[in-house]
C-alpha cells in the first residue's frame, strides 16, 4: 500500500543546518578565492546571513535541551536577522542602489521580531507564532524579490535567481494558508505537506545560493569585460595626445639644444615658457591617468569623513585665483548657508580642481566664472557656471565617457583630453552622486554635481 511522503522533522532541521553550513563554507571560500573588492562585501552580507541562519537552526534543534527563551526567542530573532542580510546582498547586486531599500529591510526585520516577541510574552499557541515566523519571513524577502522582477535589466542568471526567491514566497504563502487551515499544534510536525514543504525549501536554499554566486560572477565578469575595453580605448586616447605635447617638447627641446646660439634672451624665454606649457600638460595627462587608473583598479581608497563643503570649495578657488587673473578672468565663490558632508576630501579637490581648470580654460579673457552651493533635503549641489565659448551637443552627450573621444580646445588654444571629467564622474559614482553639463554653445557651460548629505560607504 502507498505511504505518503513523511520525513522525520529532526532529520529535515539538521538537514537545514547542515546546508546552511556547507553554504557559509562555499560563499567565504569564493569571496576570498575568487571575488574583487566589491563582490567580497556582498558575499560577506550574504555569507553573514547564512551563518546566521546556521546558528539559528542549531539553536532550533537544541529545543527542549536548552531553555526555550534561547530555542525559541533568541533562534528566532537569530533567523530573522540572517533573512535581513541575506536581503541586503540580494538588493546590492541590483543596479539601483538605494539606501531606502536597505532601511525598508532592517525596518521590516525589527517590526517582525518585535511582533514574536509580543506573541511570546502573551503566551500565544504555538501555531500562532509559527504563522508569525513564516509571514515575517514571507515580509523580508517579499521587497527583494518583487525589485529583481520589476528592475529593467534582465538577464537569464538575474531572471533564475528571481524565480527561485518567488518560488520561496510561495512555499512561505501555502505554509501560512495550510497552518490557518490546519493549525498545528506539536512544533515539529510530521504531516505529507510539512514534508513537501521541507525539501522545496532545502532545493530551493540551495539552488538560489548557486544562483547567487553565478549573479556574482557575472556581475564580475561584465566588470572585467569593461575594464579590458576601458583599457584599449585609454591605450588609444594616450598615444594619441602624448603624442602632441611630447612633440611639441622635442622639437621646442631640439631648437634650444641645436641653434641657442642664434636666439635673442626674449626668444630664449618665449621658447622656454612654450617647453614649460607643453611639460605641464604632458604631466597633467600622466596625472589624470594614474588617477583614474588606481580608481579602475581599486588602489585609491575610498575614505569619507565629516567635511565643511565650504571651506573646501573657498580653498581650491583660491588656489585657482592666478590662472583665472591670467586670463583676467573674474573667479567668485557664492553660498548662503554652511553645508557639511561626509565626503572623501582628496576625492572632492579633484573634482573642483578638474571643473574650475577647464571653466577657465574655455572662458574668455575678461568673462566671469562663479561657484554656487545650494543645499537640499538629502543632498548637496555644487555648480560652476563660466561664460565661456560652451559646448557642443554632439560632444555634450560624450563628456563622461570613455569610449567618446572628447577633445576641444581652449580659448587659447589650450589642449584637453576629457580624462579630467571622466575621473571626477568616477568619484561622484564613488560619493553615489550625481554628475551633469548644461550649455549652449556661445552662452557659457554650468557644471553640477551632488553630494548626499550623508554618504553611503561602498
Amino acid at each position: 500500500m502507498f505511504q505518503p511522503l513523511s520525513l522525520d522533522p529532526k532529520t529535515v532541521f539538521q538537514l537545514y543546518f547542515w546546508a546552511n553550513l556547507f553554504v557559509c563554507i562555499l560563499i567565504f571560500s569564493y569571496s576570498l578565492s575568487y571575488a574583487n573588492g566589491e563582490s567580497r562585501k556582498i558575499l560577506k552580507w550574504f555569507g553573514y546571513g547564512k551563518l546566521l541562519m546556521t546558528l539559528g537552526w542549531m539553536l532550533i534543534l537544541l529545543r527542549g535541551i536548552v531553555p526555550d527563551f534561547i530555542s525559541v526567542n533568541i533562534a528566532n530573532m537569530i533567523i530573522f536577522s540572517a533573512c535581513c542580510y541575506e536581503t541586503i546582498a540580494m538588493l546590492s547586486m541590483l543596479k539601483a542602489k538605494s539606501k531606502k531599500r536597505y532601511r525598508l529591510q532592517i525596518g521590516i526585520t525589527i517590526f517582525v521580531a518585535m511582533i514574536f516577541n509580543l506573541a511570546t510574552l502573551l503566551e500565544c499557541t504555538i501555531n500562532t507564532r509559527i504563522l508569525i515566523v513564516s509571514f515575517g519571513m514571507f515580509s523580508i524577502y517579499l521587497p527583494p524579490t518583487i525589485s529583481y522582477f520589476t528592475e529593467k535589466s534582465h538577464n537569464f542568471f538575474r531572471t533564475f535567481y528571481g524565480f527561485c526567491y518567488a518560488g520561496f514566497e510561495i512555499l512561505m504563502a501555502m505554509r501560512m494558508i495550510n497552518n490557518y487551515l490546519n493549525p498545528q499544534e506539536d512544533f515539529f510536525p510530521s504531516s505529507f505537506f510539512d514534508s513537501l514543504y521541507n525539501i522545496g525549501l532545502f532545493l530551493l536554499t540551495l539552488i538560489g545560493t548557486v544562483g547567487f554566486l553565478l549573479l556574482v560572477k557575472e556581475k564580475q565578469d561584465i566588470k572585467i569585460q569593461k575594464l579590458l575595453k576601458d583599457k584599449n580605448q585609454f591605450f588609444s586616447i594616450i598615444a594619441h595626445d602624448l603624442r602632441g605635447p611630447l612633440g611639441s617638447s622635442l622639437g621646442l627641446s631640439e631648437i634650444l639644444a641645436e641653434n641657442i646660439e642664434e636666439h635673442s634672451c626674449e626668444e630664449i624665454k618665449e621658447i622656454a615658457e612654450m617647453l614649460h606649457q607643453s611639460n605641464k600638460n604632458s604631466y597633467k595627462l600622466l596625472e589624470n591617468l594614474l588617477e583614474w587608473s588606481q580608481v579602475q583598479t581599486g588602489m585609491i581608497e575610498y575614505s569619507p569623513k565629516k567635511l565643511v563643503l565650504n571651506a573646501l570649495i573657498k580653498e581650491n578657488v583660491e588656489l585657482n585665483k592666478n590662472a583665472a587673473l591670467n586670463k583676467n578672468i573674474a573667479l567668485s565663490f557664492e553660498s548662503t548657508e554652511l553645508i557639511e558632508v561626509e565626503a572623501d576630501k582628496n576625492m572632492i579637490d579633484t573634482i573642483v580642481r578638474n571643473l574650475l581648470t577647464n571653466a577657465i580654460k574655455f572662458t574668455d579673457k575678461h568673462g566671469k566664472i562663479t561657484v554656487n552651493m545650494q543645499k537640499h533635503p538629502q543632498k548637496a549641489e555644487i555648480s560652476i557656471t563660466d561664460s565661456g565659448i560652451g559646448i557642443p551637443d554632439k560632444i555634450k552627450d560624450k563628456l563622461f565617457k570613455i569610449n567618446g573621444k572628447v577633445s576641444q580646445r581652449g580659448t587659447e588654444n589650450e589642449s584637453g583630453t576629457g580624462l579630467g571629467l571622466l575621473l571626477c564622474s568616477e568619484f561622484i559614482k564613488k560619493h553615489q552622486g550625481e554628475i551633469w553639463a548644461e550649455s549652449e554653445p556661445g552662452k557659457g557651460t554650468t557644471f553640477k554635481f551632488t553630494l548626499p548629505l550623508e554618504t553611503m560607504k561602498n
